[in-house]
């Protein structure tokens, strides 16, 4: 089972990054894309149409995630288990000093 992010650019939703077992796939929302100025999230995942996909975490979301002592704070607070990036991006991300913001998306319970 895949976990889901919604990637928002300066408040608008740009797209999906989801992890699976074998890594993870970031691909951008197609409204976003025929928006009258749609801007890449990043320069190494440039506007596209076709998904993105990776063995590991993109470097653009592995850079969001805070480093040294405020990840040190982040993990005492939240308790997490282990080393999960993944995890850290989808708890740590939703109020970052840039203009991408991550969001979990919650499984539908009635699946």
């Amino acid at each position: 089972m895949a976990q889901k992010a919604k990637i928002l650019y300066r408040d608008v939703l740009a797209g999906w990054l989801e992890q699976y077992d074998d890594g993870y796939r970031f691909i951008y929302e197609q409204a976003y894309l025929e928006s009258s100025n749609p801007k890449p999230i990043s320069l190494t995942l440039p506007l596209s149409p076709y998904p993105y996909t990776s063995r590991i975490l993109f470097a653009f979301f592995d850079g969001l995630i805070p480093e040294g002592w405020l990840l040190n704070i982040a993990r005492e607070h939240w308790h997490f288990k282990g080393a999960d990036r993944f995890e850290l991006l989808l708890t740590l991300c939703r109020d970052t000093i840039g203009a991408v913001t991550v969001y979990p998306v919650e499984e539908d319970k009635n699946e």
